[in-house]
């Protein structure tokens, strides 16, 4: 499925539970499964759940099932962390870069909910402007779809990243060992290589699982297939506008953005941090479905 046709769906939590219906085989068991005193919340009681986590209170008032979820039952945490600065809104046309992040982000979460495993959503530019609570209930789910939906509705607002501070950030506010998936372009990060790095350095030092997801349009960001003639550029995130002749830069241009994407990659091999290039000229399924087998549907 391409980003065209994923462009024709209005309804992000239909999306979602369409694409990842073929992936689901289980849920995970946990090793500290009914050790914990820490109550989490009810759900709904299966055939095959141990019977007694079964909360008998709440089923004589509502002769209804539900057992009782303790925050160790949860095999797995994780934080999805978008980036939602004005470079992720590119192209304007199509917003194909923040659809693909948006879609990604909540095919995880629906996912991991289904797989009753807890997450979160960050939105992030410059600083973190939205952090929810890590849950695994399906009004958490709805709730996280909805802030998704909202950012293909909303207009792009002028704004610039700092993704090192926003990681160190993360950091301090992750209070728990979590898979943490950062959905980023990375543009503008390379005059700040080293404390990029840094930051995810100290995600790692916490015990963080990272996935850094890289989005990126190869045809106009890496190539710079552009026609031949006059251009004015403007800077997405700080309105800096530039006259250029693509023939007389693009050789240069196209070398360096190539090496620059080869160190990104390079050094998270380096630090244990998986990296996946998402090209949205590419489809969904040629960079999710991949992403998913490789983690045996996380």
């Amino acid at each position: 499925m391409n980003l065209e046709d994923l462009r024709e769906y209005g309804n992000l939590e239909l999306l979602t539970k369409k694409l990842v219906d073929g992936f689901i085989t289980g849920k995970h068991k946990s090793p500290y499964h009914g050790f914990s005193v820490e109550f989490a919340e009810h759900r709904n009681y299966n055939p095959g759940d141990n019977t007694r986590f079964i909360d008998w209170k709440v089923f004589a008032k509502t002769d209804r099932l539900y057992t009782k979820q303790f925050d160790e039952e949860t095999n797995l945490r994780c934080v999805l962390a978008l980036d939602i600065s004005s470079s992720m809104y590119f192209p304007e046309e199509s917003l194909d870069k923040i659809r693909f992040s948006t879609i990604a982000c909540g095919s995880l979460a629906n996912l991991l909910q289904r797989q009753r495993d807890a997450f979160g959503l960050s939105l992030f530019s410059d600083s973190i402007e939205y952090m929810s609570q890590t849950k695994s209930t399906s009004i958490h789910l709805h709730n996280t779809l909805v802030q998704l939906q909202q950012l293909l509705e909303k207009k792009n607002i002028q704004k610039t990243s700092n993704l090192p501070e926003v990681i160190h950030r993360l950091a301090e506010q992750i209070p728990r060992r979590s898979m943490v998936v950062i959905f980023t372009d990375f543009l503008g990060e390379d005059k700040r290589m080293e404390e990029l790095f840094t930051s995810l350095q100290h995600l790692r030092h916490n015990k963080h699982d990272i996935i850094l997801f890289h989005i990126w349009d190869s045809l106009q960001e890496e190539l710079f297939e552009l026609d031949d003639r006059p251009y004015i550029l403007t800077d997405a995130e700080s309105g800096e506008k530039i006259k250029i002749y693509p023939q007389e830069i693009k050789k240069e241009y196209t070398k360096k953005v190539q090496a620059y994407f080869y160190e990104l990659k390079l050094r998270c091999g380096d630090y244990g941090i998986e990296f996946v290039e998402a090209d949205i000229r590419k489809s969904f399924d040629q960079i999710f479905v991949p992403f998913l087998l490789k983690r045996n549907a996380i």
